[in-house]
C-alpha cells in the first residue's frame, strides 16, 4: 500500500462532552453507488487531564484574547499527540496517510450567524509532517447553514444498509441522521436532538466534583427519575424547533445544569444525588424519542447508537425503552467501535475536501446548497 493511492487519512475530534480527543486511522475503499467502505486501522481516546478540561471549559464562558491564543496553539498540540499516538497504533507510515481531518473544539456556535472552532491545524501539520484539513463548519455557516451537524455525509456513504436507519449520535449533543436504504443522499435527515451526556456528565460533577461522569451509569441506576422535572424541561423552546437546528453548550451549559439540580429538589425535597443524575440521564432519552415522534415522517426500521453515552449500559436502557417499538442496537454491532466513528467522519471530510466533492448535506444544514468543507493546512 502506497501513498499514492491516497485512500488513508486520519481524523481527530474533541467533542462538547470535553472528556478528551478521539484518533482514529481509516482506509476509505471505494463501493457501489457512490458509497464507501471504511475500514478502522487504529482508534485510541486520549482523556483530557482535568487542568486541560478546566481550561476548555473556561473558554466557553470566558477568557481573553491572549488566553484563547495560547489555548488555540495547546489544542493543536495536544491533537497533534494524539495523532502522533494513533499512527504508532494503526502500524501505518506517515507518508501513507494522505491528510488529517480535525473538527477542533468549538468555542462558540451562533449559526447561521458564525461558528468558532480552535484548534491550530498549523501545529498539527508541522508536528506530524501530514497535510491537515480544518475548520469544517464555517463554510456551511456562510451559505446560510446551521455548519452543523456535519456527519450526516459519512452516515450516508459509509453507514447506510438495506432498511431506513437512524444513527443516532451521543456524545456531549445528541445529534441524529436518518438514512434511506443504500444511503440515497436526497432522501437523507439530520439534526441535534438535544443533551448527549453533556447535562449528565455537567450534573454528576456539580454534585461530586471528583468524579468526571457516572461510570457505566450505576448512579442513575440507582436513582429513580422525576417525571415532572422531565416534562418541565422539555418545555425548552430548542425541543419544539423544527429542523434544520443545532445546539451544543451555549444552551446545555452550568446554568442549565444548575437548573435541573433546582428543579428536582424543588419537586421532590427528599431526592438523592442518584435521582437528579438519573432525571437528567431520562432527559436525554426522552428528547430523543420525542424528537422522532415530532420530526421523523419517515419509517425508521432500526436505530443504532454510537458515541460515548452508548456505553452508558442505563442510558442506553432508558433510549431503547423510550423508542420502543423500534429496534435499538449499539452501532459497533454492525460496524466498528462507536467511539470512533465521528472521528472516521471528519477523516471523510478530509478525504472529500481533497478530492473536490462537497461534504456537507443541505436538507440537514439548511445551507443554500453543497459546498465543499474545510480548509487546507499543508504539511
Amino acid at each position: 500500500m502506497t501513498r499514492a493511492s491516497g485512500d488513508v487519512y486520519l481524523g481527530l475530534m474533541s467533542g462538547t462532552s470535553l472528556d478528551g480527543i478521539s484518533a482514529a486511522v481509516a482506509r476509505f475503499v471505494a463501493g457501489e453507488n457512490d458509497r464507501l467502505d471504511a475500514r478502522l486501522l487504529a482508534f485510541i481516546g486520549t482523556t483530557y487531564t482535568a487542568e486541560q478540561r478546566e481550561r476548555l471549559q473556561g473558554a466557553l464562558v470566558r477568557g481573553t484574547a491572549a488566553e484563547y491564543c495560547r489555548l488555540a496553539f495547546d489544542l493543536g498540540h495536544w491533537l497533534a499527540d494524539a495523532a502522533v499516538a494513533v499512527i504508532a497504533e494503526a502500524g501505518v507510515a506517515r507518508d501513507e496517510i494522505r491528510a488529517i481531518g480535525t473538527h477542533g473544539q468549538t468555542v462558540w456556535h451562533d449559526p447561521p450567524h458564525s461558528t468558532w472552532q480552535i484548534g491550530e491545524a498549523a501545529v498539527i501539520a508541522e508536528r506530524t509532517g501530514i497535510d491537515v484539513v480544518s475548520d469544517f463548519r464555517v463554510r456551511d455557516v456562510a451559505a446560510g447553514g446551521q455548519g452543523a451537524p456535519l456527519v450526516p455525509i459519512a452516515d450516508a456513504r459509509l453507514f447506510a444498509g438495506e432498511r431506513w436507519r437512524a444513527l443516532q449520535n451521543i456524545g456531549g449533543i445528541g445529534n441524529v441522521t436518518v438514512v434511506p436504504p443504500h444511503g440515497d443522499l436526497t432522501g437523507v435527515r439530520a439534526f441535534d436532538t438535544g443533551p448527549g451526556v453533556a447535562v449528565i456528565d455537567g450534573v454528576v460533577r456539580a454534585l461530586d466534583p471528583s468524579t468526571s461522569y457516572d461510570v457505566e451509569g450505576h448512579l442513575a441506576a440507582a436513582g429513580s427519575p422525576s417525571p415532572d422535572v422531565i416534562d418541565e424541561l422539555l418545555a425548552e423552546p430548542y425541543f419544539a424547533a423544527p429542523p434544520p437546528k443545532s445546539t451544543g453548550r451555549e444552551l446545555f451549559d452550568a446554568r442549565y445544569v444548575a437548573r435541573v439540580i433546582e428543579r428536582c429538589r424543588a419537586n421532590r425535597p427528599s431526592c438523592t444525588t442518584e435521582d437528579i443524575i438519573a432525571t437528567a440521564t431520562e432527559l436525554t432519552a426522552r428528547s430523543i424519542a420525542d424528537a422522532y415522534r415530532r420530526f421523523l415522517p419517515e419509517r425508521v426500521d432500526e436505530v443504532l447508537l454510537s458515541g460515548g453515552g452508548a456505553k452508558n449500559p442505563t442510558l442506553f436502557a432508558m433510549i431503547a425503552h423510550a423508542l420502543a417499538p423500534l429496534e435499538v442496537h449499539a452501532f459497533d454491532r454492525v460496524f466498528f467501535d462507536g467511539e470512533a466513528k465521528e472521528a472516521v467522519a471528519f477523516a471523510l471530510l478530509a478525504h472529500l475536501h481533497l478530492t473536490g466533492q462537497p461534504g456537507n448535506v443541505p436538507r440537514a444544514t439548511g445551507a443554500r446548497g453543497p459546498r465543499i468543507l474545510g480548509k487546507l493546512t499543508p504539511a
